[in-house]
């Protein structure tokens, strides 16, 4: 029977071990955001957690401690000033591993470990990025596909404030997996992110598309001439995938099953044909 064998031992030695941790600790203070494999980020999670309490004490012998473990001095004061602010009503949960694939070789699988509420987060990204589609798909409801990149989604750090104060049977405009979601990321979040939900995430994509739209108008108008079926009128045709709904999208899922999105649209005049 074994006994006191506990945690993994990566095929390691003791020093060589607790070596790579610290590394891995280190760049994870430094950019807040790193690719591993899935133990290892298990594993570096635990002592980051351990380590930012400690910034979070804030007294000589916290310091001390933390000094011995990071390797890089320069990132020692941002643990005691940066991460001990943003983590101060915080109780603990401070790293996030998202699960991404599989690494090509050995087939080892990757994950993304990042802290949380971090300026990249890559939660509050794809959640806003949720929201934002549903938001659309609402929309779309009433509108046009054209109007809707023209307009985009108005007020929408109104809506994500409302959607924060309703409970999970309550009815919205966002499903409730997605505003459990969203209330997940902005529990210690303060207004800014509000803004930077409805502002900066949302309104990118419908940015770039007003941008797109008026850069390329010269170079529209020769694939127009040329009978490019890639552009109907000014309004362009993202390329789609078999079976992947574009938004506005009417056809039977059967169809789009079938093929149907991954056959090029046919150029007869202004008006293309599936």
């Amino acid at each position: 029977m074994k006994h006191g064998v506990a945690f993994r031992k990566f095929s390691r030695t003791s020093s060589h071990r607790n070596l790579m941790l610290r590394n891995l600790v280190t760049s994870l203070f430094e950019h807040e955001q790193i690719r591993t494999t899935l133990p290892k980020a298990k594993d570096t999670a635990r002592l980051a957690e351990k380590i930012i309490t400690l910034g979070k004490k804030n007294n000589e012998t916290s310091y001390r401690q933390a000094q011995a473990f990071i390797l890089k001095p320069p990132v020692l004061p941002k643990l005691f000033t940066t991460f001990a602010e943003r983590y101060a009503n915080r109780p603990g949960g401070y790293t996030r591993i998202h699960r991404l694939d599989n690494r090509f070789g050995d087939n080892a699988p990757i994950a993304l470990l990042e802290l949380v509420d971090n300026p990249r987060d890559f939660k509050l990204e794809m959640t806003a990025r949720a929201v934002g589609r549903e938001l659309l798909n609402e929309k779309l409801r009433w509108d046009s596909p054209r109007g809707v990149v023209n307009s985009g989604v108005q007020n929408a750090d109104i809506v994500v404030a409302k959607e924060l104060h309703l409970g999970g049977l309550d009815s919205g405009e966002l499903r409730p997996t997605t505003r459990r979601n969203l209330q997940k990321v902005m529990k210690y979040r303060g207004r800014e992110a509000l803004t930077e939900i409805g502002e900066t995430i949302l309104a990118k994509p419908v940015a770039e598309a007003k941008m797109q739209l008026r850069a390329d108008s010269k170079e529209k108008e020769k694939a127009r001439k040329r009978g490019n079926p890639n552009f109907v009128g000014s309004f362009p045709v993202l390329p789609a995938r078999a079976g992947v709904a574009s938004p506005g999208e009417t056809r039977p899922a059967m169809r789009l099953v079938q093929g149907a999105l991954g056959r090029p649209a046919r150029w007869k005049g202004r008006h293309a044909l599936a």
